[in-house]
């Protein structure tokens, strides 16, 4: 079983977060939420509180097969902002581990640098802050070990494409049955 932490800041965009927790773990992927406040109740962009598995405090990640940044404005200007979770992001791609952000947050990786000459999708607007990165227009976009997304309504593009690369085709394609999508 692939392990996957998925990183929640206030103002996170909620459908991004839940959206790809429930495909991961539908796929059989041990996936645990991290809060990166200091409470385990996150509130997303839109007020809807979530509740963390874990601070980030709390976790060990060096057995991290995905590491997964959710977007929201305000909430990927905060994970920006986490010192200690973008040194394990750069970890995790140093490793050749999957390192995944969705809208907003592929800004995190841009500003480290993991961007560099890698294909990547973000959410329009937030273009210039993915130093280096070869700008493709498709849902999710896959380079390796990064993968990034573009927004909250191709949350399931992201997710099935993070499931693809954590356990195979045929589980994310009898997910993606199970959910009525492909």
């Amino acid at each position: 079983m692939k392990t996957a932490f998925l990183f929640l800041a206030t103002g996170f965009e909620e459908i991004e977060a839940v959206g790809t927790i429930d495909v991961l773990r539908r796929g059989g992927v041990e996936l645990t939420t991290v809060s990166v406040t200091a409470d385990r109740t996150v509130k997303g962009v839109h007020q809807i509180p979530v509740i963390a598995d874990k601070l980030f405090q709390e976790v060990a990640f060096a057995d991290a097969d995905a590491l997964i940044l959710p977007g929201g404005g305000p909430g990927s200007q905060l994970l920006n902002q986490h010192k200690e979770l973008k040194e394990w992001l750069v970890k995790q791609h140093k490793q050749g581990k999957i390192v995944a952000a969705i809208c907003a947050a592929p800004r995190v990786l841009g500003g480290l640098g993991i961007l560099e000459g890698r294909k990547a999708i973000c959410y329009p607007g937030t273009e210039p802050e993915l130093k280096g990165a070869i700008l493709t227009d498709k849902p999710a976009v896959v380079d390796g070990h990064i993968i990034t997304g573009k927004g909250p309504g191709l949350v399931y593009d992201f997710g099935l494409t993070l499931l693809t690369a954590l356990e195979g085709p045929e589980t994310a394609a009898s997910v993606a049955a199970d959910l009525l999508i492909w």
